[in-house]
């Protein structure tokens, strides 16, 4: 099925109080807008979702890899593409506005399972 949707009506979820986001879900794929604080810290973590990162505004840092020694900064207009089960953590630099974009579609945040982010951050 065909759905058009507007950000402005999506209902924002807060993760923590540094980390707030709106979610459209589709069968195969799902697209998150995040506003983070700075110094906001996303764990190091992987999982079988692919995943696309584009940053609005602010900066994130990445350190990926097993060892996280791979350290990647993206700014405005930059994207990283992050593959399956692909070790990353990450860190606000900045009031950060991102878009993520998975493939499939995380069931953990979709079912508020998400513990790792929902931190007192």
């Amino acid at each position: 099925m065909v759905k058009k949707i507007n950000w402005e009506e999506i209902p924002i979820q807060e993760v923590a109080p540094s980390m707030h986001r709106k979610i459209v879900t589709g069968d195969k794929i799902m697209i998150a807008r995040m506003k983070f604080k700075d110094g906001f810290v996303v764990p190091k973590h992987s999982h079988h979702n692919e995943q696309i990162t584009q940053v609005i505004s602010g900066t994130i840092r990445f350190w990926l890899g097993d060892d996280l020694s791979q350290i990647i900064d993206l700014g405005p207009g930059d994207v990283l593409v992050i593959p399956a089960f692909h070790p990353h953590k990450a860190e606000m630099i900045g009031q950060v506005e991102a878009i993520d974009t998975w493939s499939p579609p995380r069931q953990d945040w979709i079912d508020g399972t998400d513990r790792y982010l929902r931190s007192k951050q």
